[in-house]
């Protein structure tokens, strides 16, 4: 493994060991730098500050996961698998859940999300005639919903085994689907 990463893969520990106490606000980089035994200059030739730093965390090690959502007969075992890799890793994503913001993993889901229900929401349609503005509306809906799911989910404390929500939602995302299909069909 190169040397990058391996620095890179420290300072990530790091951050997540002092997120399991702290929120991220009250961390900064020096904490992390003497949390894991490097210096400040080492740390802004990876990153150019915390918040990067947090996100390649959440790219590096929810990606595989999410990959894993792409086609429509597996998504839900995507979903399933993150929120499990969460809940293992619970007081970290928990802390990144409240932290709000541009960059923050709310965001980084809500894209993520927002791109999964539109290639869902194309596929189920097929030929439909759905406009552009209706296809960005599921699946800004969907996303939304997605998400504010993960956040009760995280707030309460990841308690409760996903699985149940997650097939509540495909039931009605589906369901949705069909609808606006024949809905579409009709016009």
């Amino acid at each position: 493994m190169a040397d990058s990463m391996i620095t890179k893969q420290a300072l990530a520990a790091s951050i997540k060991e002092l997120m399991e106490r702290e929120p991220l606000s009250k961390i900064s980089v020096g904490d992390i730098t003497s949390n894991c035994g490097v210096n400040r200059q080492t740390f802004y030739y990876h990153f150019k500050d915390k918040y990067e730093l947090v996100n390649w965390i959440y790219y590096t090690e929810t990606v595989k996961l999410m990959s894993s959502f792409s086609d429509r007969a597996h998504w839900t075992d995507g979903l399933g698998a993150l929120c499990r890799y969460m809940r293992d890793n619970k007081r970290f994503y928990i802390n990144a859940l409240s932290t709000p913001g541009q960059n923050s993993f709310q965001e980084y889901l809500l894209e993520f999300a927002r791109g999964l229900v539109r290639s869902l929401a194309e596929e189920l349609l097929g030929e439909s005639p759905i406009g552009e503005e209706d296809l960005e509306f599921i699946a800004d809906f969907y996303a939304f919903a997605f998400v504010g799911l993960i956040m009760k989910w995280a707030r309460h404390g990841m308690k409760e085994e996903p699985d149940g929500y997650i097939l509540r939602v495909k039931e009605m995302t589906d369901a949705s689907i069909h609808y606006a299909r024949e809905k579409y069909k009709k016009e």
